[in-house]
């Protein structure tokens, strides 16, 4: 029997080999499991016997950061080191420097902290999917550095000069040394995420994130009337929805993946003797169910969240509670999208809004290009991720530029707007499946062969709606105008013979319209 990789690198605990064996599952794996499953009924304290009329902040805090501790060190042994050091230095120079460059030295030093992780683990468990630090690395990088612009913007900008986000998501004064390793390691996030920015974590601390709620319990607080009532909503059905929508996403990915390796279209077999239409289709196939995975941790992550009162975000028309503060993905929409836009809206959607607060909202130019390349820093060095986020980049100016000049055409009635629709749906899973599939396999080679024998057809698909679309649309402007402009000549002259014949009339406008037209043809 072979040494697989988590029993060389992993370096967790091994309590739990005996119901690893017994599941069939590698250790490491089991371990998360063992960690969330814990995590998930451990986060129900923070609504009952620690919940915020009940014990003080600091009890709070404490509860999140120790538990988050724990499981770190059970899940990943000596290298937990690597969670308290990044947040460590970060606060260190949050500390020690001026508000008004914090931020870039606090992004450049959590980078450079995970840029290092990365490369490490690259270099001696390349390619490997076994549990490692730098999952839980990266989220806490999003956090310290979304925090450190937070601090940026609430001490050295005015209101005015902010944004409705920015606005939002200003701090004020430096949080606490507690305060700060709390929000970082809390054990709700740790393991999985959701990035969750911290003036949502402190609402969520003090309670005032279910402020406006609309029932009975008895939140107190200066800002709340005296004889104002408050009740928390239980987020108890959307919490077993979601672990129940999570084991379902696991058993998908679990029975099927088998069947469709992402690791086949490195074979000659599938690149030299499969037509086209099969790889797009396994390639779709294979893509999905590799989300399924993702689908599972996130939602588990998420009822993890919502179950200690975290992710509750007011109510909806009908007065149901929504609990999609935090929430990572959509999988319904993410899954039926009919465009580029809206599929990256629905995926990662914690990572979309931490880009867009630090880069996106931020840079004045070629804000789209650089909030693809931090992206593909923050996830590492392996040569998919960036064949992906380049190929992101360029099918996303492509889709702008298809829906700005051609989507206007297929809404004149009801029938074209379904069949342009349509179209895009099947366009953008094609597209996806193609950009992404170097995401997940990682390496290089196999990635511009599979490319280069599917006749790099997406990639001058784009680069011709670039380059030609706006030329063609410009010759059938020019097109319009000279048939537009011959029309008006030919109707002057029809008055001037009119006039010729003694019937007289001015034909100066009609002069001048008619020159004004043929000098835009021209």
């Amino acid at each position: 029997m072979g040494v697989s990789s988590a029993d060389v690198y992993y370096d967790g605990s091994r309590a739990f080999t005996w119901l690893a064996d017994l599941a069939g599952l590698p250790i490491d794996q089991m371990n998360f499991l063992v960690t969330q499953f814990s995590a998930l009924g451990l986060a129900a304290l923070l609504r009952s016997s620690l919940s915020p009329r009940a014990v003080s902040p600091a009890t709070r805090h404490a509860f999140g950061l120790v538990l988050g501790l724990f499981f770190g060190y059970f899940s990943f042994g000596k290298h937990a080191v690597h969670l308290a050091g990044l947040p460590a230095l970060c606060y260190v120079v949050m500390r020690t420097h001026n508000p008004r460059s914090v931020q870039r030295a606090v992004l450049f030093v959590a980078l450079l902290y995970l840029s290092c992780i990365h490369f490490h683990r690259q270099v001696y468990d390349y390619g490997s999917y076994t549990l490692d630090i730098t999952g839980p690395l990266m989220v806490i990088t999003q956090k310290v550095t979304s925090l450190a612009y937070s601090v940026h913007d609430g001490m050295t900008r005015k209101e005015e000069e902010l944004t409705p986000s920015q606005r939002y998501h200003a701090v004020k004064k430096m949080p606490t040394a507690l305060e700060y390793f709390a929000y970082a390691l809390h054990f709700q996030a740790l393991m999985a995420g959701p990035v969750i920015f911290y003036r949502d974590y402190i609402d969520f601390i003090g309670g005032h994130n279910i402020y406006g709620s609309k029932t009975l319990a008895g939140y107190t607080d200066k800002n709340l009337n005296s004889n104002e009532i408050v009740l928390e909503p239980s987020p108890r059905l959307v919490v077993v929805k979601k672990v129940l929508a999570s084991c379902i996403c696991a058993v998908i990915f679990v029975s099927f993946i088998p069947s469709f390796p992402i690791q086949k279209i490195k074979e000659d077999d599938f690149i030299e003797n499969t037509t086209l239409g099969y790889k797009v289709g396994f390639l779709m196939v294979s893509t999905m169910l590799v989300r399924f995975k993702y689908y599972h941790a996130w939602l588990f992550a998420d009822a993890i969240c919502n179950n200690s009162g975290l992710g509750f975000n007011g109510y909806n028309v009908d007065g149901t509670a929504r609990w999609d503060l935090i929430s990572n993905v959509n999988v319904l929409k993410f899954e039926t999208a009919l465009s580029l836009r809206d599929s990256i809206e629905q995926w990662n959607k914690g990572t979309n809004r931490w880009l867009r607060m630090i880069v996106y909202e931020r840079i004045k130019t070629h804000s789209t290009i650089l909030t693809y390349a931090l992206s593909a820093l923050w996830h590492g060095f392996y040569p998919g991720y960036y064949l992906t986020f380049a190929g992101g980049a360029l099918f996303t100016f492509a889709a702008r530029s298809i829906r700005r000049h051609v989507r206007p055409y297929f809404l004149g009635s009801n029938a074209s707007k379904l069949f342009y629709d349509t179209l895009t749906f099947v366009t953008t899973r094609v597209f996806m499946a193609y950009v992404t599939f170097s995401f997940i396999l990682l390496e290089f080679y196999p990635s511009i062969r599979l490319y280069l024998h599917m006749y790099l057809a997406p990639h001058i698909s784009a680069l011709a709606v670039l380059i030609l679309l706006p030329k063609l649309l410009g010759l059938m402007r020019h097109q319009k105008i000279t048939t537009a402009a011959a029309a008006a000549a030919a109707s002057d002259i029809s008055t001037k013979k009119h006039i010729s014949n003694g019937h007289g009339g001015p034909v100066t406008e009609r002069m001048a319209h008619v020159a004004h037209l043929a000098q835009k043809a021209q």
